[in-house]
């Protein structure tokens, strides 16, 4: 049994959707973020440092010489011939639109990559940005919009330096799905301040919005953000593996079986990672999550039971 068997992974969907695996190739486009140059804050979120999760080729190495490099990695790792161009650190809407369809273009011009995830913020997505990923999608793309939410509560987004509160989501969200743009929203488990109840409140509240995707992560400390400063002096207390698990698993259960997993776990680099060290090893995490769904009987989309996938 794998991880596929009870949760509905991306790459399974991906399969079905296209009858051969897919993969997201990660591009570093030069992207600031609002709350970083002085538009919303200054700073950034008190938990983010891109270097933790960006490609380790730095901006502005041209777009198709980094789909390059991660096509000869990934190809080698999983013999994936087909890729999706996952513009990933920062904010990748946070531009002119003509600026945007020229990196969007550049990477859609690459013969084996079939479509678009972009990872950006709720509160930088207007309607000229969501009409020019829908026009991709009308030109049979794959396209992902991918929302940073993080939390449902003001507080806490205004806790972590965030920049945006829960309003902002909700709008971004209507006006993607108006266009049928599938959106992929982002919640973080163990933020400051937060127990378990409050990511069941959020998965509720976006579910309740309307989703395609999710993806969880456990809040993990790296050096050289807020959150570092923050956790040295006592101020913040990481998760256990034990307790992250638990919840993922009671977040995966309460989730509708359509719903596409793009990622259950996340991690950081041993050299940048502070705690928990447990975020250090991804497959340690995913396979930990598989065993308690199948201890317990349960897999995504029938809380207590199980049931035949839908796709």
């Amino acid at each position: 049994m794998t991880l596929a068997d009870v949760v509905h992974t991306f790459g399974r969907a991906m399969i079905a959707r296209h009858g051969e695996r897919v993969h997201k190739l990660a591009i570093h486009a030069g992207f600031t973020c609002p709350n970083r140059d002085g538009t919303r804050g200054r700073g950034g979120c008190t938990f983010c440092n891109n270097r933790s999760f960006s490609p380790a080729a730095p901006a502005p190495v041209p777009v198709a010489a980094q789909i390059a490099a991660g096509r000869t990695v990934i190809a080698k790792r999983t013999g994936a011939r087909r890729f999706i161009a996952y513009f990933q650190a920062y904010t990748n809407t946070y531009a002119d639109v003509d600026h945007l369809r020229h990196l969007y273009d550049q990477a859609l011009a690459e013969p084996d990559v079939i479509g678009l995830a972009v990872g950006t913020r709720p509160d930088c997505v207007p309607p000229p940005v969501l009409d020019l990923l829908a026009a991709y999608r009308d030109q049979g793309h794959e396209v992902w919009l991918e929302l940073g939410l993080q939390s449902s509560f003001d507080r806490t987004l205004e806790r972590v330096n965030r920049g945006h509160g829960y309003s902002e989501y909700r709008h971004a969200v209507r006006a993607a799905r108006t266009r049928g743009l599938q959106v992929c929203t982002h919640l973080i488990v163990g933020l400051p301040g937060e127990r378990a109840a409050h990511a069941h409140i959020s998965l509720e509240r976006v579910l309740a919005e309307g989703v395609d995707g999710l993806k969880l992560h456990p809040l993990h400390v790296v050096r050289g953000t807020a959150l570092a400063n923050e956790f040295r002096r006592g101020g913040y207390r990481p998760w256990t593996l034990e307790g992250y698990v638990a919840t993922a698993c009671d977040l995966i259960e309460r989730t509708p079986a359509e719903i596409v997993y793009h990622r259950v776990t996340a991690t950081a680099p041993q050299g940048l990672l502070l705690a928990p060290h447990w975020c250090a090893s991804k497959w340690r995490v995913l396979n930990a999550i598989e065993a308690e769904l199948v201890r317990r009987g349960h897999c995504q989309g029938l809380e207590g039971g199980r049931r035949a996938w839908p796709w």
